[in-house]
C-alpha cells in the first residue's frame, strides 16, 4: 500500500489530484513494528518521540492547509484502546468493526483493547503516555504533525476515527492543542462520533466513510474551498443593490 501511495495509485492520491493539494508519503520503520501493547507499552519513550518527531518534520512550513491520513493494519485497535484510556467507560464503547471484522471478531478485539489498557493503566493519566502505550508509529506522528501546524498557525482537517484518537490524545496533554483543527467527516466506525463530541468539534461531511488515508478529510477540503470562495468573492447586499427586507 506504501508503494502504492508512492506511485499515485492509491484513494487519496485521486482525490489529492482534484483538490489541487500535494501528497507525501511517510513510511515509519515499517520493518520494525510496535510491541503487543496487550504485554506492556507498545513503543518506548525514544520510540515514541523519534515517531512524533518524524510527523514534526514533514510539515511543509509554506502550507496552507494540513491534513493527516494514515495506512496501518490493526490500528483501529489502537485508536479504540486510546479513547478508552483517555475517556473511560466500557472496552466496547469504543471499539467497533474497522474493515468489517465478524461477531466473534469483534469480540476478540474488544478484549484486546481492555487488555490494552489493564497491561498498561498508566495510560490512562496522560494523553502522551496513551499514545506511547497503545498506539503506533503512525498515530504518534499525525500527533507531531498536529502539533507543528499549531505552532505555525496553519490550519488542519481531521480524518477519520484513527486520526481524531491521535488527536484527542494531544488534546488531552495539552489544552487547546486542537483550537486550530476541525472535523472534516463522520466516519462508520461507531465511535467516532463520541470521540468528536468529546472533542467538542462538529464534522464537516457524514457519508460512511471507512477507507482511512485522510480521504474524508481530503472531500472536506472542497467545502472548505467552496466556503472561502463565498466568503471572499459574495457581495453583500449593500454592494450588490440589494434592499434589505
Amino acid at each position: 500500500m506504501v508503494a502504492n501511495f508512492e506511485a499515485g495509485g492509491a484513494a487519496i492520491n485521486q482525490l489529492c489530484k482534484s483538490a489541487g493539494v500535494d501528497l507525501s508519503v511517510h513510511p515509519l520503520e515499517l520493518d520494525r513494528p510496535t510491541a503487543d501493547f496487550t504485554q506492556g507499552p507498545a513503543m518506548s519513550e525514544a520510540d515514541l518521540m523519534a515517531a512524533i518527531g518524524a510527523g514534526w518534520a514533514a510539515v511543509n512550513p509554506d502550507a496552507d492547509l494540513l491534513i493527516t491520513g494514515e495506512m496501518g493494519i490493526g490500528n483501529t485497535t489502537s485508536a479504540a484502546a486510546i479513547a478508552f484510556a483517555l475517556y473511560g467507560g466500557e472496552a466496547s464503547d469504543w471499539t467497533g468493526r474497522g474493515t468489517g471484522v465478524d461477531d466473534a471478531g469483534l469480540a476478540l478485539k474488544t478484549q484486546v483493547v481492555a487488555d490494552g489498557l489493564a497491561a498498561n493503566p498508566s495510560a490512562a493519566t496522560d494523553g502522551l503516555e496513551a499514545l506511547r502505550c497503545l498506539g503506533g508509529r503512525e498515530l504518534a506522528a499525525m500527533v507531531g504533525a498536529i502539533a507543528h501546524a499549531r505552532i505555525l498557525r496553519i490550519p488542519v482537517i481531521l480524518d477519520g476515527f484513527i486520526c481524531t484518537a491521535a488527536a484527542a490524545a494531544l488534546a488531552k496533554a495539552v489544552p487547546g492543542a486542537l483550537d486550530h483543527a476541525v472535523a472534516g467527516h463522520l466516519s462508520a466506525e461507531h465511535a467516532h462520533g463520541p470521540l468528536l463530541t468529546a472533542l467538542g468539534k462538529e464534522p464537516l461531511l457524514a457519508l460512511g466513510m471507512r477507507l482511512g488515508e485522510g480521504s474524508g478529510a481530503a472531500l472536506a477540503i472542497q467545502v472548505l474551498k467552496g466556503a472561502l470562495a463565498c466568503h471572499s468573492g459574495m457581495a453583500t447586499f449593500a454592494e450588490a443593490g440589494v434592499a434589505a427586507g
